[in-house]
């Protein structure tokens, strides 16, 4: 009778100590698969590690001591301990409570309400929320603008929400990030209806609809949209006369002053497209010298830079207001020489807009430019760029005979575009080595301007 009730205590103990295992899988192993994707910008403290670590460890070896067979009281007893070494507090605790309870189905219980505490500390770790850092997300209602002259910004923030969602574990946690924090824009906190598509022609009424949620909006998601918006209405004529009428050229270049370089690029696209019409030029010129600064000290080849030379260019197609730009001539042909493919040539069809307006020559060619623009001579570029430094050249070498500067030489300096092109000879030698180039339309126009030399 002794032995039938020692069997039946040791299967007691086993069928608690199974279910206690079986606990802490629900309500620790599945909240550590969910903190495997947290992101790497949620530190966490050493010791919260370490404490995951054990923890962790104290559960496989609980869980491998589970499926032990009934085998008696003295091979239970090893399996208990080894899952709980790295737990000293449980240890202790199932230790207390061995001594107390005289049994083994006291042993069970303690370990069960030990085990079930650690879980109980872990989830409360679990639910911890993170701060959302990252830029500004575009809404699923809202319109996604394409391309570069109405691009979205990739989100960030939204990456760990979707990743929880998923229910995909990302493997092993990633270590903590030392990375300082990156200076961000505000993240968008809200839902917006945005009442138009960016593509929709809008009519006069629906236009001032979107002005004025421009104009009273600080949202720089909500900016951006009716930017793209006004801005791809504004590549209409008839809505160019519209916007201007309604007073919507100040509303959209008040947003030049902004910090967000995105909405800087999506205001100067807007303005681009209406300063193709001469009236809306007239409205437009007052922030063109801002305009210019901004285009002059943003970063070197940037898509800000970009949109502010094509503005520029848009507005000295005519000469009425190419003399606002003319203290700007030094850093135009930096620029030239500093830029990558695109913004040279962006930067030579301005320039050629000056050189086509002999009143613009004494001031063009008096400004200093660097010595290395003569590299711009040289066949290792394609053709678009040799072409254009060619009808620069050519309309500049027309205008100082036309203009009579040839005998003022003495007023312009050495370090002058006058001295690089007419003087110094060595712009000659470039263009008279390209004759020879493999393009055919390079040697063409390379051969007109030698025979105006």
């Amino acid at each position: 009778m002794g032995r039938t009730r020692e069997a039946g205590c040791v299967a007691a103990g086993v069928v608690i100590g199974a279910g206690a295992c079986y606990c802490v899988y629900r309500l620790a192993w599945g909240r550590d698969e969910n903190e495997k994707i947290w992101d790497e910008d949620e530190e966490s403290t050493d010791t919260s590690e370490i404490g995951v670590e054990t923890v962790k460890g104290a559960k496989t070896n609980v869980g491998a001591g589970s499926g032990a067979k009934l085998q008696g009281d003295s091979k239970v007893k090893p399996e208990v301990s080894l899952g709980l070494e790295d737990c000293p507090g449980v240890k202790e605790k199932a230790h207390s409570g061995s001594h107390s309870g005289g049994g083994l189905e006291a042993k069970a219980k303690a370990l069960f309400n030990t085990l079930k505490e650690q879980a109980s500390a872990k989830a409360g770790k679990g639910a911890r929320v993170g701060t959302i850092s990252g830029n500004r997300t575009l809404a699923p209602s809202l319109p996604c603008p394409g391309g570069r002259g109405g691009g979205c910004h990739p989100t960030r923030s939204g990456s760990r929400a979707g990743s929880r969602a998923s229910g995909k574990s990302k493997g092993k946690a990633r270590s903590k990030s030392t990375r300082a924090p990156a200076t961000t824009w505000p993240v968008r906190r809200g839902k917006f209806n945005f009442p138009y598509k960016i593509d929709d022609i809008l009519s006069a009424p629906d236009l001032q609809k979107v002005l004025n949620i421009l104009e009273r909006t600080n949202d720089p998601f909500i900016q951006e949209v009716a930017l793209v918006t006004l801005g791809n209405n504004a590549a209409y004529s008839f809505n160019q006369n519209a916007i201007r009428e309604l007073g919507g050229v100040p509303i959209i270049a008040k947003l030049i002053k902004t910090k967000d370089p995105i909405i800087r690029e999506k205001t100067y696209n807007a303005l681009n497209n209406l300063s193709v019409n001469a009236e809306n030029q007239g409205k437009i010129k007052t922030y063109i010298s801002q305009v210019c600064d901004d285009t002059m000290v943003c970063r070197l080849d940037s898509a800000v830079q970009m949109a502010g030379l094509r503005l520029l260019t848009n507005m000295t197609v005519t000469n009425h207001y190419q003399h606002l730009l003319s203290y700007s001539f030094p850093d135009f042909f930096a620029l030239l020489f500093l830029g990558n493919h695109f913004t040279k040539i962006q930067t030579m069809k301005l320039i050629i807009n000056f050189t086509e307006n002999p009143a613009m020559t004494r001031e063009l060619v008096s400004c200093k430019v660097p010595s290395e623009l003569i590299s711009l001579f040289n066949k290792e570029w394609d053709r678009e760029i040799l072409l254009n430094i060619l009808t620069l050249f050519e309309n500049i070498n027309d205008n100082i005979k036309n203009e009579g500067l040839a005998s003022s030489r003495k007023e312009f300096s050495r370090s002058s575009l006058f001295f690089l092109f007419k003087e110094s000879g060595v712009c000659v030698k470039k263009i008279k080595a390209l004759a020879n180039h493999n393009d055919l339309v390079v040697k063409v126009k390379v051969l007109k301007v030698l025979t105006k030399l």
